[in-house]
């Protein structure tokens, strides 16, 4: 049964033709009482409650400034660390996983972090409905599933008309930032990106770049180099 303590989110979901697939499968794993805890205390300072309609940020962070959102944030290093090295700046994440959310909530409290909201959520949905178009100036996916069964490849959440909506939701200038550890998902996404209009290639088509210093190595990434893996950063400007 779910803690009703614990905000329930939904699985990123991608639509084909009259249906949405699930990016992936939910595991929660193992929820400890120092998670349920940060989500019992630390919810109401950092979480954002998913309500279906146009969200104001300005008020929600009491401020305006350029708005970074990370899709999927998994146990939150990433996100975490951007917000550490870049307070100028406000940062939104969506991850779906309760344990990496209550595990992120800690960290964050413990930094007295000012400058980072979360959502426990679709992604798909928060875009859709909660975060105007051209109003961020990053986003952010990192690793995410990559679904490596070719019979699994649709419900990989880079596709074409998740794209378009990203698109739509950065500013002019904007940059649409993926990383993965998987050769055949960064052909994916170098097919479906390179062919959606409003991105280009930071690197030209088919291209991309050494490890930007904004994002730092994982434990498992550095693991992975060390065995001779590859990991593709793939950067994309947002363009008129």
């Amino acid at each position: 049964m779910a803690d009703p303590h614990v905000p329930q989110a939904k699985p990123f979901t991608i639509e084909e033709g009259n249906r949405r697939i699930r990016s992936f499968v939910l595991r929660q794993g193992r929820f400890t009482d120092a998670q349920q805890r940060a989500f019992d205390e630390l919810w109401p300072r950092y979480g954002l409650e998913y309500t279906g309609t146009p969200r104001d940020f300005d008020a929600a962070f009491g401020r305006t400034a350029p708005r970074i959102l990370e899709v999927g944030f998994g146990n939150g290093e990433a996100l975490r660390y951007a917000t550490q090295q870049d307070p100028a700046r406000d940062y939104i994440g969506i991850e779906v996983h309760a344990p990496g959310v209550g595990r992120l909530l800690n960290a964050l409290a413990s930094d007295d972090a000012q400058n980072v909201k979360l959502y426990h959520h679709d992604a798909v949905e928060v875009l859709e409905n909660e975060i105007a178009d051209a109003s961020l100036q990053e986003v952010r996916i990192y690793f995410p599933d990559p679904w490596h069964k070719k019979r699994h490849n649709k419900r990989r959440l880079v596709q074409p008309g998740i794209a378009g909506l990203l698109v739509r939701k950065l500013a002019p200038g904007g940059l649409l930032h993926l990383a993965t550890d998987w050769q055949d998902y960064a052909e994916h996404m170098w097919d479906v990106l390179d062919a959606t209009p409003g991105i280009r290639n930071r690197a030209g088509p088919r291209g991309h770049l050494p490890r930007p210093a904004w994002r730092p190595e994982t434990h498992f990434e550095a693991r992975g180099l060390k065995l001779g893996h590859g990991v593709w950063d793939l950067l994309y400007d947002r363009v008129e």
